[in-house]
C-alpha cells in the first residue's frame, strides 16, 4: 500500500504543479501532447513538442500497467506513441532531467513486469514499422513484428537466419532479451545476426552501433534488457531463404535419449533447424525431437533419420512461411478459448548439458496441470555454446560445449496453482539450475535480486556496468527489469 500510495503522490504532484510549486503539467486538448504553464512566478519548463502523442488517459495507462504475464501491474504517467525517433530522444531528456523512469514496450510480451514502470513514462515502440531489404540485410525499426519481416524478407527469396517459435514479437523486443530459435545450432541467436543497431540511451542521444562503432554500446544493448538504450532500429543479417521444410518429429523413451539424440544432431549438422519437447499424457510424458530439413525429399528420409534410435516418427512437408509462421493458429486457438488471457508465470532456464537429463528428470514429477495449466507448453533447445557470440546472452557458469534452454510456458489456468505458487517453482528450479553451472533466460517470471543479476551476468557484469554508467548514468531506463 506505500508504494501505491507514493506513486499517486508522485502523479498527483507532478499533474497539478505541487512539486515546489514550479511547474502545471496538463494535457492539450487538441495535441494531445503534455503542455505546461507558469505557475506561482515559477521558470517556464515546456514539455518538448513532439510528432507522435503522448497519452494520460486511463485505458493508455491501464493498458502499459499490464504484460503478457498479468502477474506484475505498475501504472506509469504516461505512455509515449512516437511519431519519430526524435520523440524518443526528446522525451528521455524530459524525463532524465526530472528524475523519471522510463520503460521501453514492445509487444508487452514479458511476463513478469519486465517492461513496465511505475510512475514514469512508457515508450511504445510499435510505430517504428519501416522495413528495407537491402541485398543480404534488412534495416528495420525496432517495433517491427519478426513476422512482417519475415514476409518482407520472403519476397526477395531471403530470411532471417534464427526465428523464435512465435513471430509476433517486436525485433527491438527480442533483441534485448536474445532471441532463441531452433536455428541457434547454425546460426547462434537473433542477437547474433544484427549488424547495426540504433538506440536513444539514458542520455537521451541517438546513436548507431556495431561491432567496428560504439563496440561497447552494441554489446550492452543486445541482450541487454534495454538497460543502455532503447532499440529503435536495427540492421539485420538474412540469408537466403527455402522453398520448402521437411519436418521429421522423432519420439524417444526418455529425457536422456532425447537429449542425446540433440547433441549428437547439434554436433552432425545434417539438420537445419532442431528443438525438443515434451509432453504430459496419461499414464506418463512423451520426448519428442522436432528436427528440420530444408528443401528435402522423401528421397532424403533414409540419409536423415535411417540411422537415428527413436520409437517412433512422423513426417510433414510445409511451406517455409507455414512452418516459420506456426504458432499463430495456435495463438488463435488458446485465445478462442480464454487462455491467452490468462497470467503466464514462464520459467525458461538454461541447464547445462551435463546436468540437464538429471535436473529435467525429477521435475517430471511436478508437471501436472495443477502446477503448469491446462496449455502449457514444454521444450528442451540445444544450443551449442559456441555459437553464442553476444557477451550478455548468458549462458550459464559450467563451460560447457552444449547447453540447454527448458521452457517450461506455464499458464495459471483455472484450478491450477495460483501465480505466486508457479513462481516460487520456477525459482526453486532457477536455484537448482544455477547450482549445476545453468543459468536463466531473462523473458520468464522469476524476480532476480541485484546480486542475482550480478552473478547471472558473471565475467560479463564489469563491462555491462561500465556501458550503464556511460550511457544511463542516472538509471533511468528499464526499472521493471531489477538489474540496477
Amino acid at each position: 500500500m506505500q508504494e501505491r500510495e507514493s506513486h499517486a503522490i508522485s502523479r498527483r504532484s507532478i499533474m497539478t504543479g505541487l512539486v515546489a510549486g514550479a511547474l502545471v503539467v496538463g494535457l492539450d486538448p487538441v495535441s494531445r501532447n503534455w503542455v505546461t504553464a507558469a505557475h506561482a512566478g515559477g521558470p517556464f519548463d515546456a514539455i518538448p513538442s513532439l510528432d507522435g502523442t503522448l497519452r494520460t488517459d486511463a485505458a493508455s495507462l491501464a493498458a502499459a500497467a499490464d504484460d503478457f504475464g498479468h502477474i506484475v501491474s505498475r501504472t506509469p504517467l504516461a505512455v509515449l506513441e512516437p511519431g519519430s525517433v526524435g520523440d524518443i530522444a526528446k522525451m528521455v531528456k524530459f524525463c532524465r532531467a526530472r528524475g523519471l523512469k522510463v520503460a521501453g514496450r514492445g509487444q508487452g510480451h514479458t511476463t513478469n513486469g519486465q517492461s513496465q514502470v511505475a510512475g514514469g513514462l512508457v515508450i511504445e515502440t510499435a510505430p517504428l514499422d519501416g522495413i528495407r531489404i537491402r541485398a543480404d540485410r534488412a534495416v528495420v525499426g525496432g517495433g517491427v513484428l519478426w513476422g512482417a519481416l519475415v514476409q518482407a524478407a520472403l519476397a526477395q527469396g531471403l530470411t532471417p537466419p534464427t526465428l523464435t517459435d512465435y513471430l509476433g514479437l517486436s525485433v527491438g523486443g527480442t533483441l534485448s532479451a536474445g532471441g532463441v530459435g531452433g536455428a541457434v545450432i547454425h546460426h547462434g541467436a537473433q542477437v547474433d545476426n544484427v549488424l547495426e543497431l540504433q538506440v536513444v540511451t539514458g542520455k537521451g542521444d541517438v546513436l548507431r552501433c556495431s561491432p567496428t562503432l560504439r563496440k561497447d554500446l552494441f554489446d550492452a544493448a543486445r541482450s541487454g534488457l534495454g538497460q543502455v538504450g532503447i532499440i529503435t532500429e536495427a540492421v539485420v543479417r538474412l540469408v537466403p531463404a527455402p522453398a520448402t521444410v521437411r519436418r521429421y518429429n522423432l519420439y524417444y523413451g526418455s529425457v536422456a535419449d532425447l537429449t542425446a539424440a540433440q547433441i549428437a544432431m547439434a554436433e552432425d549438422g545434417r539438420f537445419d533447424y532442431l528443438e525438443g519437447s515434451l509432453a504430459v499424457v496419461e499414464g506418463g510424458h512423451t520426448f519428442m525431437m522436432e528436427a528440420v530439413a530444408f528443401d528435402a525429399t522423401p528421397a532424403d528420409d533414409a540419409a536423415l533419420i535411417g540411422d537415428l534410435t527413436h520409437t517412433s516418427v512422423t513426417i510433414d512437408d510445409l511451406t517455409y512461411w507455414d512452418f516459420a509462421d506456426r504458432i499463430t493458429p495456435i495463438v488463435g486457438i488458446l485465445q478462442a478459448i480464454g487462455e491467452w488471457q490468462r497470467p503466464h508465470p514462464w520459467l525458461d532456464s538454461i541447464v547445462a548439458a551435463s546436468a540437464v537429463d538429471e535436473l529435467v528428470t525429477a521435475a517430471l514429477p511436478g508437471l501436472t496441470p495443477a502446477n503448469i495449466g491446462l496449455s502449457a507448453v514444454l521444450l528442451l533447445y540445444p544450443i551449442p555454446t559456441a555459437k553464442v557470440k553476444a557477451p550478455l546472452l548468458r549462458l550459464g557458469s559450467a563451460g560447457e560445449e552444449h547447453a540447454f534452454l527448458f521452457s517450461l510456458l506455464r499458464t495459471s489456468s483455472p484450478g491450477s496453482a495460483d501465480p505466486a505458487a508457479m513462481t516460487a517453482l520456477n525459482r526453486a528450479f532457477y536455484e537448482q539450475t544455477r547450482a549445476r553451472g545453468g543459468g536463466w533466460y531473462p523473458i520468464g517470471s522469476n524476480p532476480m535480486s541485484k546480486a542475482d543479476w550480478k552473478a547471472h551476468f558473471g565475467p560479463a557484469w564489469p563491462a555491462f556496468k561500465a556501458a550503464k554508467t556511460k550511457y544511463d548514468p542516472s538509471k533511468i531506463l528499464a526499472p521493471g527489469q531489477g538489474v540496477f
